[in-house]
């Protein structure tokens, strides 16, 4: 079984992407025995109205997601308010969890607004997903070149957030490992391998970063769901190495993260 914690729904701004509706995201990640993933939205890249959009997300996991979808809200530090929506997120749509994209909303990791978003995340048990980059700057359109997340500042302000659960998403190559096992070194920052490359990428991460620090991700349906199995299946791990990956690590992740009532997907 596996808890996939990079998925996305909605529509990528710039093409189509198969799989980006719900019921086909799902039935996809039934089929590869996924029995968890963590969504957040494509919409909180560039929507301006917050609310409106983990709303949307919540709702349609609940709707469509088949006791598979759990929400994670996105909050954009630099609008207005961004203090209600953290409190939504955990209050009123039971989110166990809140989704960055610093490099979108024109913060860097240095700035204070960050720690402080930290903070409140931290303060309400929530998991805290950062993502360093959506596309290769290499596709990416000619007035919307976004670069990857300086990584650089991270170390320092996860140290000065004691109680913080990290999770990196879309590690990308660019960014160099020095800046990972700086920030790796704090006992709850974990990443995930979507963006992992390489012929035995995955094993040389576990071993690099250490076992409980890496989760499954597959940032479906921006990419296959079927290139981070395969990650998965040649990296010569042992059993009880790809269970914990694949699964333990994040179900001790939100276990150690979860309070109060839990998302529940039914619709009633």
């Amino acid at each position: 079984m596996i808890i996939d914690t990079n998925v996305y729904l909605s529509h990528w701004p710039f093409r189509h992407l198969e799989g980006d509706e719900p019921a086909d995201l799902v039935a996809k990640l039934r089929r590869r025995n996924v029995v968890q993933a963590w969504a957040g939205s494509f919409d909180g890249i560039l929507h301006r109205d917050i609310a409106s959009v983990n709303l949307r997300l919540a709702q349609a996991c609940r709707t469509s997601g088949q006791g598979i979808l759990v929400p994670f809200g996105s909050v954009n530090p630099k609008l207005p308010d961004w203090q209600e929506d953290v409190r939504r997120c955990q209050e009123e749509h039971r989110m166990p969890g809140i989704r960055l994209h610093p490099n979108y909303h024109g913060y860097s990791l240095g700035d204070p607004v960050f720690a402080a978003l930290l903070s409140s995340a931290t303060a309400r048990r929530l998991i805290v997903q950062l993502a360093l980059c959506m596309e290769d700057a290499r596709t990416q359109p000619p007035l919307m070149r976004v670069p990857p997340v300086d990584l650089a500042p991270l170390a320092a302000v996860v140290n000065s957030s004691p109680g913080l659960r990290l999770e990196l998403l879309n590690c990308t190559s660019n960014i160099g490992k020095e800046q990972y096992r700086a920030v790796l070194s704090s006992e709850d920052v974990y990443m995930e391998i979507s963006m992992v490359e390489g012929i035995a990428g995955v094993s040389r991460l576990v071993h690099e970063v250490a076992p409980p620090r890496v989760l499954f991700g597959s940032y479906y349906p921006f990419f296959y769901l079927e290139s981070a199995l395969l990650k998965v299946q040649e990296s010569g791990l042992d059993e009880a190495s790809r269970k914990a990956l694949c699964e333990g690590n994040a179900r001790r992740l939100m276990g150690t993260s979860r309070q109060g009532a839990p998302f529940s997907s039914s619709t009633g």
